[in-house]
């Protein structure tokens, strides 16, 4: 299987599963061809996040760390004990939040998840079903800091070439629960798209996240068209058609560090900033509101 990235310091996301072990021992074959021809070659640190949700969550643990040392790499983890209940995104929050903190301390460039084929396209049809927009389509992707180089491979061949290189992993139990949306999608939808049409899904996928790069652009191109930064001429924001508007409020707001964007926040938002009197202050965070003043939308940092 052809995995692309390029030479670099990276921290390795290892779950125990069949796709982090497989990815795992692509990426360290790939090292030692390197060095074996002299070519450039990659650092590693295999990173392992314990959730804390299963009991047995520390078989998993010393399956990964058993790898790495088998491997030559640096092994470091963490335990959350989130317990039982924790919804699928804390436990995600929680994992890069860990994942985050490692690559920042090691001063490594980027992440690397085992993302796959399967999951770009079960996360599609998830955001959908959760009623995403445009961005929620293609939101498993690759970027400068979080690098996911098996998404062009199917979740079966990365099965395949465990088998085939007699490598060990664990199941994670909770992969099979239906209380999680996810699972819902992966055991009882994905199993009845054919594959044909998931290419025809991936190919759509593939020209969304052209055309949402070149609508990113042209809305901030937009906004720098602003005469004050931080400010919006309410004007021409109240002359914008009214999805058009929400796109604007939301890269707006991305563009000045605010990421926690819902949907209802968002609309509760654009028609404040068409309808609200001038003098209205709206509180993103503890750290943040939007004023409406009669000629301008602020965003401004609250003294603490």
């Amino acid at each position: 299987m052809d995995i692309q990235l390029e030479p670099g310091s990276y921290v390795i996301a290892v779950s125990g599963g069949v796709d982090s072990v497989a990815l795992l021992h692509l990426l360290h074959s790939k090292n030692l061809a390197a060095a074996a021809s002299g070519k450039p070659v990659s650092k590693f640190i295999v990173a392992h996040y314990d959730h804390g949700i299963r009991p047995d969550s520390a078989e998993d643990r010393e399956l990964v760390q058993i790898m790495a040392e088998a491997y030559g790499l640096q092994f470091v983890y963490d335990e959350g004990k989130l317990g039982a209940d924790t919804s699928e995104a804390d436990a995600r929050l929680a994992r890069y939040k860990f994942l985050n903190g490692v690559m920042k301390a090691s001063k490594s460039q980027a992440i690397i998840t085992a993302h796959h084929q399967d999951d770009l396209i079960e996360t599609a049809i998830l955001n959908i079903l959760r009623g995403t927009g445009r961005k929620g389509l293609t939101s498993l992707s690759s970027r400068i800091s979080l690098r996911r180089p098996a998404l062009h491979i199917p979740k079966q061949a990365l099965i395949d070439y465990a088998n085939d290189q007699g490598l060990i992993w664990n199941e994670d139990s909770t992969n099979s629960d239906p209380k999680y949306l996810r699972n819902y999608v992966r055991n009882y939808i994905l199993p009845k798209v054919d594959n044909e049409s998931k290419q025809k899904l991936k190919d759509i996928i593939a020209k969304l996240q052209i055309q949402n790069v070149e609508l990113d652009q042209a809305l901030v191109n937009a906004l720098h068209m602003q005469s004050e930064s931080g400010k919006i001429d309410r004007a021409w924001f109240n002359q914008l058609p009214h999805n058009v508007a929400k796109e604007v409020m939301a890269t707006w707001l991305r563009s000045h560090g605010w990421t926690k964007i819902n949907r209802p926040g968002l609309e509760k938002l654009v028609v404040a900033a068409k309808v609200a009197t001038s003098g209205k202050v709206f509180e993103l965070s503890k750290d943040q509101t939007m004023q409406v003043g009669t000629k301008y939308l602020a965003l401004v940092s609250n003294e603490r």
